[in-house]
């Protein structure tokens, strides 16, 4: 592993699947040195549990295999939304198409118009907001948080338009922001303002989450890489997560650094838009959000505005907000999160778990994996039934003695695609594809849980009352 100053942390575990060899990697089952494996690089000398080395062993390979099928997901995952978006501008309907075709009238999608949807868009086509949660209601910023998150796979002209004509907010901009330790823009954020009236003035940061075709994302979830930073952060924390929120080698986080206009990164970039927009009305707050990694990247920002005493910052956080966040850090972490952040400078934070969704279960909680999650934990089952926990159900996603349940309660999701339109409207119905996907809910329970569309519809149809700043509990 190429050398890297790791000052900035007091001990430390990290993974470089560029630099592993057949042997080398098959070495680390056997021995529990790790001064001498070239693509890991450890505080610690030697790993004795075989469980840890045996996860290092496998993040490796899964990592690897990412790099190696990198482009092949991508233009797999591009022929794919070409193939939708072709459909939906071509009616959407075989028949339809073929009448098309004998016409000539065939439209060939444009992946940076406003109406070209990516995978995840396709899943769940909802742009409107709820008309009948406003500011004011408790539900306003969680409902306006998920759709934002939905929002922020799509491409520049897609939010842009929803933000301006479907939302009737002002759209500050779409981001495309540096991973120093992958060598290339791996992180996407927007930014909206909400100024519905004249005394709610709200900025909303959207985290983009893992897109289904894009390794780079995956590596960095799959990265079990960690740091214990110096300087008042307590606790080990994920380093792929951290390295997509900003992470620099050899300094890690400075509190003020040159930012490289070709390759900003996310945290100082947005910390200091958020610095300018506020300063124009003292009343103005923000909300931060996002769906699956992106919900990891919204809840560790707050952890390193406090590790750089941005206390105004802290104060004029409105909250977070995240849908199917994985686990970030061990458990010394989240009791520094809880009694010195979220406590000290009185942040919401709301983390959204829907069903069976299989992504806030990983990384394990065991003793190999040491991540825990923090906070509260909005649970809600199929029927958007809502309960406060302290963590969810079977927190250990591959449970074999829960699995035939989850595998009954994924056709019950099935059955109620066809009878939650009739119950709430038409807003609810749900496309043909996204039911497709459902389908896989009976051989893997978990995935299409983790989709937005659940998430959307707990915002809307879940009990309110939940959603009156719940407070940060000790696990």
């Amino acid at each position: 592993m190429a050398a890297c100053n790791k000052n900035f942390s007091s001990s430390y575990m990290l993974l470089e699947p560029h630099d592993v060899g057949f042997f080398d990697l098959i070495h680390i089952l056997f021995s529990n040195n790790l001064e001498h494996r070239k693509f890991v690089d450890s505080s610690d000398d030697k790993e004795d549990d075989f469980q840890r080395r045996w996860l290092i062993f496998l993040s490796i390979v899964v990592q690897k295999l990412l790099q190696f099928v990198s482009k092949p997901m991508a233009v797999i995952g591009w022929a794919i939304e070409m193939f939708l978006n072709f459909l939906s501008l071509n009616v959407c309907s075989l028949r339809g198409l073929l009448l098309n075709l004998s016409q000539g009238k065939i439209s060939i999608p444009d992946n940076t118009s406003g109406t070209y949807l990516s995978f995840i868009g396709h899943l769940d086509k909802r742009v409107r907001l709820d008309s009948r949660i406003k500011p004011g209601d408790c539900r306003y910023n969680a409902a306006l948080s998920m759709m934002a998150s939905k929002l922020s796979y799509e491409n520049h002209a897609c939010i842009k338009t929803t933000v301006e004509d479907h939302w009737k907010m002002e759209f500050v901009g779409f981001y495309d922001f540096w991973n120093e330790y992958q060598g290339k823009a791996t992180t996407q954020a927007f930014m909206l303002r909400d100024r519905s009236s004249d005394d709610h003035d709200t900025i909303v940061v959207a985290f983009r989450g893992t897109e289904p075709f894009d390794a780079d994302a995956w590596c960095s979830d799959f990265d079990i890489s960690w740091y214990e930073l110096e300087g008042g952060v307590n606790g080990r924390i994920h380093g792929g997560f951290m390295k997509a929120l900003g992470l620099q080698k050899n300094v890690g986080w400075p509190k003020n650094i040159d930012q490289d206009d070709k390759h900003p990164l996310a945290y100082y970039a947005i910390r200091d838009m958020l610095k300018k927009l506020l300063s124009e009305n003292d009343k103005a707050r923000y909300v931060i959000t996002g769906h699956s990694l992106g919900g990891a990247l919204a809840i560790l920002f707050p952890a390193i505005l406090a590790l750089h005493e941005e206390n105004e910052l802290l104060e004029k956080m409105e909250g977070v907000y995240t849908f199917g966040q994985p686990r970030v850090g061990d458990k010394e972490f989240g009791q520094y999160m809880e009694n010195e952040v979220l406590t000290e400078h009185n942040v919401r934070y709301f983390r959204f778990v829907y069903s069976n969704d299989m992504v806030p279960r990983l990384p394990y909680d065991d003793k190999a994996h040491m991540f825990k999650h923090f906070g509260t934990c909005l649970y809600y089952n199929r029927n958007y039934e809502a309960q406060i926990l302290p963590e969810e159900p079977n927190k250990n996603y591959f449970s074999l003695w829960v699995q035939m349940p989850m595998m009954v309660n994924a056709f019950y999701e099935l059955t109620r695609s066809f009878t939650l339109p009739r119950k709430h409207g038409p807003d609810y119905v749900e496309g043909y594809f996204f039911r497709l996907f459902r389908l896989t809910g009976l051989l893997m329970p978990g995935a299409p849980a983790h989709c937005p569309q659940d998430y959307v519809n707990l915002t809307r149809l879940g009990p309110p009352d939940v959603l009156v700043s719940p407070k940060p509990k000790q696990q």
